[in-house]
C-alpha cells in the first residue's frame, strides 16, 4: 500500500482550499521529494486562489516558501542527498534555453514553472521539487521562521537591489516582505521610512520597533524627499503618490508580481529623471546571496502560525491585513 500525504488543495479560483488525502508524490529525474516543515503564506497565493493571477495550473496545491527535508530522490540527483534541509521558492525551473536564460536573467524565462502556480507547492506535508531549483537553508532560522525568506525575503532584496545606493530609502506596504528588508535597509544604514494603511497604528509601531526613522499613513508625506521608494502593497495609486515625494533622479520600484492599475499621472511628476521599475521573480543567484546576507544580519522573521489545515483562516488573515509579519503554515501540525 503506498504511503498517504496531506495536501490543500485549490480545485478552483474563487473557492476555498479543501483538505485532501492523497498518494505521497514520487520524484522524477532530477527532483526531490520534500517532507514540509512549515511553508510562508505569501500574498502571490491570494492572487492565485482570489483568481487574480489566471493561468494556475489546476487542481492545485498553493504555496511556495516551503521549508523540509529531502526524504527521496529522483534520477540523476547528485548534488543533494536524503535528509538535506532545503528551502524551495516561487521559480520552480526555467528551461535554459530561451535568450534570457542564456543571459543569465533565469527571473525573466520565456518557458518557466512556478512553486505553487504551474506546479503543485507546500500547503501540504509532501512535496516534490526541482533538486537544482532548491536552496540549503542556514541551521541559525527554524522552520517556521525560515520559510519567509522563500519569497518575501528574496523579492525584497531584489528589490532594495534596484534602488540602488539609496540612502533615503521608502516602503510602502509594511507587510511580510517589508518587515525582512527593512531590518537590511536599517543594517545598511539607510534611513528608512514605513507606509502603513492610512491609520495603522499598530504596524506603524511595528515598523518603528525594527528601526524605521518614520512611519506613517500611505497618503502622509514623508519628512523628506526619499532617493528610492520599494512599494510591496498591490496599489496602483502608491505609484504616483510616491513619485511625488522621490527627489529627482529617484526610484520608484514595484515589487509585487499583481498590482491595480496604476492611475493617470502628470508628467511633471516622473520627469527629473526619475524611474519607475518593476520586479519579476528571481534568480538562483538573488536566493544563495540573501540567505547568506541573512544570517549574517540576522534578519529576524515575525510570524504567525498557522496549521495545515487552517490554510484558509491564514489566507483571510493575509487578505484583511491582519498579520504583522508573515503568516506560516506549519505543516507538521494538521490541527
Amino acid at each position: 500500500m503506498k504511503a498517504r500525504s496531506r495536501a490543500m488543495i485549490l480545485a478552483e479560483a474563487g473557492t476555498p482550499l479543501m483538505l485532501v488525502e492523497r498518494d505521497v508524490p514520487e520524484p522524477g529525474a532530477f527532483e526531490v521529494l520534500v517532507r514540509v516543515d512549515a511553508c510562508g503564506v505569501c500574498r502571490t497565493d491570494l492572487h492565485i486562489v482570489d483568481g487574480e493571477l489566471r493561468q494556475p495550473h489546476l487542481p492545485l496545491v498553493p504555496g511556495h516558501e516551503v521549508v523540509g527535508r529531502i526524504v527521496s530522490l529522483g534520477d540523476g540527483v547528485t548534488t543533494l542527498a536524503i535528509g538535506d534541509r532545503v528551502g524551495i521558492p516561487w521559480l520552480g525551473a526555467t528551461c535554459g534555453a530561451c535568450p534570457y536564460c542564456h543571459e543569465g536573467r533565469e527571473n525573466l524565462c520565456d518557458a518557466p514553472q512556478f512553486t505553487g502556480y504551474t506546479r503543485d507547492g507546500g500547503y501540504a506535508d509532501h512535496v516534490v521539487a526541482r533538486a537544482d531549483y532548491c536552496f540549503r537553508l542556514p541551521e541559525a532560522f527554524d522552520a517556521v521562521h525560515a520559510a519567509p525568506l522563500l519569497c518575501a525575503g528574496l523579492i525584497g532584496y531584489r528589490a532594495l537591489a534596484m534602488a540602488g545606493d539609496a540612502a533615503r530609502l521608502a516602503i510602502y506596504g509594511f507587510g511580510a516582505a517589508a518587515h525582512l528588508i527593512a531590518q537590511v535597509a536599517v543594517w545598511q544604514r539607510r534611513e528608512v521610512y514605513a507606509f502603513t494603511k492610512p491609520g495603522d497604528a499598530e504596524g506603524q509601531a511595528f515598523a518603528r520597533s525594527l528601526g524605521c526613522a518614520w512611519a506613517g499613513d500611505s497618503d502622509a508625506a514623508p519628512p523628506a524627499p526619499f532617493d528610492a521608494a520599494l512599494i510591496f502593497a498591490p496599489v496602483g495609486a502608491l505609484v504616483p503618490t510616491a513619485l511625488r515625494h522621490a527627489r529627482k533622479g529617484g526610484i520608484v520600484v514595484c515589487a509585487g508580481i499583481h498590482m491595480s492599475t496604476i492611475p493617470a499621472f502628470p508628467y511633471d511628476i516622473l520627469w527629473g529623471e526619475r524611474v519607475v521599475r518593476s520586479v519579476a521573480n528571481l534568480t538562483r543567484r538573488d536566493g544563495e546571496e540573501f540567505l547568506a546576507l541573512a544570517a549574517r544580519v540576522p534578519v529576524r522573521t515575525t510570524v504567525e502560525v498557522f496549521p495545515l489545515a487552517e490554510a484558509n483562516a491564514a489566507l483571510d488573515a493575509v487578505r484583511s491585513g491582519r498579520v504583522h509579519g508573515a503568516a506560516v503554515l506549519d505543516c507538521r501540525a494538521l490541527v
